[in-house]
């Protein structure tokens, strides 16, 4: 049973990828390591005691993705990861996002329909709501204009899905996650951004362990309780648990439709200070940040109600906030140590 992983060095790749060996699935791996490294592979095989295969090349270009898929004919399905991911980025480098996040999905779509493969997950994201008129959000909610072109590259991707598979027999579940954080509980892999961080976690750890000197906290004046947004955190691991879970529903044939989409978080939304405060009660360390301007492209508040996942899916959120920064801060450490 191969499962091909895209983005599977990345880090919500590859805590995936540990979830599908555990559940007996071969992997192989794609991914141009634009935001991740190749030793990846060697934390996987500490963990799980299998090596999963590792090409390393650009899934926008059209030519080595059909090869690709020539030669991985047998593969099973397709979680798609691969994509640039960043809000603020995003915004000042749009086309940089548009052409690699969908040229890419379309190069494989190609392929799958060239070699008879019948089934992809893809990694979508709650963006596609930006901020919803009610809460929790329910996958009926409305999609909305996107607040940024990294979310519009989601919306624009499962409208690319949803036509495609009309006319080519495909199967798609989009997984639209809320906000993923935490790490192995091994501490051998975790979220460890290329530069700078853009999420909230990592440039905490970074600032806690001394790498960043201070934490920029994107605004204090917006209208929730303490004035900074929300979101809904899930731990990575009950992240990837679900990704394994679409994978059986669809080598299981139990799909009810041809293209089905599930929220995928607590149902759970903390500001951007409870996950300070969170951190510094778990860490037991006091953290030097600063409030300033409001970054574009952010929305107020989200967080997700995951009941439909949980009835329609089997799978629930199972790890609380401190349980994932907790991992978070010893993934941190632990990685500090061994570079």
């Amino acid at each position: 049973m191969k499962i091909l992983v895209t983005g599977g060095t990345g880090y919500i790749g590859s805590h995936t990828v540990v979830a599908l060996q555990q559940k007996g699935y071969e992997v192989v791996i794609v991914d141009n390591l634009s935001n991740s490294q190749a030793d990846i592979v060697d934390q996987i095989e500490k963990i799980t005691g299998l090596r999963p295969e590792l090409e390393v090349f650009d899934l926008a270009n059209r030519e080595l993705t059909a090869d690709f898929f020539r030669r991985h004919s047998d593969v099973l399905g397709v979680i798609h990861f691969a994509a640039f991911k960043a809000v603020g980025e995003s915004v000042e480098k749009p086309l940089y996002y548009y052409r690699n996040n969908l040229v890419s999905l379309m190069n494989i779509l190609e392929s799958m329909q060239e070699n008879n493969i019948r089934n992809i997950v893809f990694s979508s994201s709650c963006t596609v709501y930006g901020q919803p008129d009610i809460l929790p959000v329910s996958e009926k909610a409305p999609i909305k204009k996107a607040e940024s072109p990294y979310g519009n590259t989601k919306q624009i991707s499962e409208e690319i899905l949803q036509d495609y598979i009309k006319v080519s027999g495909l199967h798609a579940i989009a997984l639209r996650y809320f906000n993923p954080i935490g790490a192995h509980e091994t501490a051998l892999i975790g979220e460890l951004p290329l530069g700078v961080p853009n999420n909230l976690v990592p440039f905490i750890t970074q600032t806690a362990i001394g790498i960043r000197q201070e934490l920029k906290v994107f605004g204090d004046d917006y209208p929730t309780p303490d004035g900074t947004p929300i979101r809904d955190y899930i731990h990575v691991m009950d992240l990837a648990q679900a990704h394994v879970v679409a994978v059986q529903r669809m080598i299981g044939q139990q799909m009810k439709q041809g293209f089905e989409v599930f929220n995928l978080g607590t149902g759970k939304g903390y500001s951007v200070l409870e996950v300070i405060n969170a951190f510094e009660k778990v860490s037991g360390t006091k953290l030097n940040y600063k409030i300033v301007d409001r970054r574009e492209g952010d929305v107020t508040q989200v967080w997700a109600d995951p009941t439909f996942s949980h009835n329609e899916l089997g799978w629930k959120a199972e790890k609380g906030l401190d349980e994932m920064v907790g991992s978070a801060w010893k993934w941190e450490q632990a990685y500090r140590s061994r570079s």
